[in-house]
């Protein structure tokens, strides 16, 4: 038959009123330590999940997951398109050709990367058309030589839909007169913002227009951006891909643009996390001398247990308890917390950078402009459990120390 009469007893010690306010203070600081490690390690976790989130749907969703380059050019993409469309893995392809220019509009000059796209075909391998704040993408197929800028380099060149921006092709034209760099007169058609880096260094015309521009054949694209069901299986897929398309042709893929930003994403998660868990172990290790003290308070309560009939393994079972108890509520407290933190720290940071009028994250220099937030469970059971096996050995000591009290001994000059 069970004996539940420890357990009352351990929860009795635990929610009891101490004359010694010394072991109160410090019973409360263990539940608060491990309530807030518990909450910081949920906040920060999910914050990183967030990051991971943000750069799988909206970098990678921007930027080519692989590309199938030609050698300059892909005479029969058409053809390949089709092939490619048919192999399993597959989700979409669409045609796309590429130069390193400068912009400029007045006196602002910047630098970007243009593509050229097939305005439909792009909205299948992309996110471009879901960003449009200005404008549109399909008016690539109305407007001779028209373009579509980020939002930050269109401020930047300080030019809205309508106004005309002028590209800087590494090129240079020989005449009578010298040598001149090869400009073309582009008119702005819409603006995307996907709140990132990108929104920089990113602009889109369609690829008939970067075939006149490149000096190709009317129609001809450099390239073929392919998207797949599984992101992470496109350095596989593309080298099989590579593989059945005739030609000397080469293929790149996003673990190669963004695979280290990626996996330092992936590294700083683990890192931080174990860094974070040691906050919690601190917090549940200081059970061990809330334990001790109150061991040492209770030695003739202890003992006279003892003498009414309690075993050694009773009273380690009573401490256990108190410790368990004490280890529970701050779990509790830290998971309800953190919860709630991960699932409004968004809104939390804008609230603060609306009131003190900064950007804590700037897209100049960071991916986004926001900070993120996924609350994953897995995580959240991770931690939960964590610290309450920490909790559970933080009592071990304590205990056993509480079970070799002597009756005779505790109780010789009462």
């Amino acid at each position: 038959m069970i004996n539940f009469l420890p357990v009352l007893i351990g929860l009795r010690y635990a929610r009891a009123k101490r004359s010694n306010h010394f072991i109160s203070f410090i019973s409360f600081s263990s539940v608060a330590g491990l309530a807030l490690g518990v909450t910081v390690l949920i906040t920060v976790l999910s914050v990183m999940n967030g990051f991971d989130r943000e750069l799988q749907q909206r970098i990678l969703g921007m930027v080519p997951q692989a590309t199938l380059w030609g050698n300059p050019t892909l005479p029969h993409w058409q053809e390949d398109m089709k092939k490619i469309e048919a192999m399993p893995g597959v989700k979409a392809v669409a045609p796309h050709t590429e130069a390193q220019v400068m912009f400029q509009a007045g006196s602002s000059v910047h630098g970007a990367l243009l593509n050229g796209i097939d305005p439909k075909m792009e909205q299948k391998v992309s996110i471009i058309g879901k960003h449009m704040i200005q404008g549109s993408l399909e008016a690539l197929n109305t407007t001779p030589y028209g373009i579509v800028l980020g939002s930050q380099l269109a401020q930047m060149l300080q030019v809205g839909v309508g106004d005309k921006v002028t590209a800087i092709l590494p090129r240079a034209n020989v005449s009578i007169a010298g040598i001149s760099p090869e400009l073309k007169r582009f008119t702005v058609v819409g603006i995307f913002q996907i709140g990132a880096q990108l929104d920089a260094s990113l602009a889109y015309i369609n690829y008939k227009d970067a075939a006149r521009l490149k000096r190709y054949q009317p129609n001809q694209v450099e390239g073929l951006r392919i998207s797949f069901d599984n992101l992470f299986m496109a350095p596989t897929k593309i080298w099989q891909i590579a593989r059945a398309i005739p030609g000397e042709n080469r293929v790149s893929d996003w673990t190669s643009t963004q695979g280290n930003l990626f996996h330092a994403i992936k590294m700083e998660k683990t890192m931080i996390g174990l860094l974070l868990l040691l906050i919690v172990a601190v917090a549940a290790f200081n059970i061990v001398s809330t334990l001790v003290m109150v061991v040492t308070d209770k030695r003739n309560d202890i003992a006279i247990l003892r003498t009414m009939g309690l075993t050694s393994r009773q009273v380690m079972c009573v401490f256990i308890v108190q410790g368990m108890f004490i280890g529970l509520v701050g779990t509790l407290i830290g998971l309800a917390c953190g919860i709630t933190l991960a699932l409004n720290v968004s809104t939390l940071v804008n609230w603060l950078q609306e009131l003190l009028h900064v950007q804590f994250l700037s897209p100049e220099v960071y991916f986004i402009d926001y900070l993120p937030s996924q609350l994953e469970w897995s995580d959240v059971k991770v931690i939960v459990s964590s610290a309450f096996i920490m909790t559970v050995a933080a009592t071990i000591y304590p205990a056993w120390r509480a079970s070799k009290v002597e009756p005779a001994e505790a109780l010789r000059y009462e």
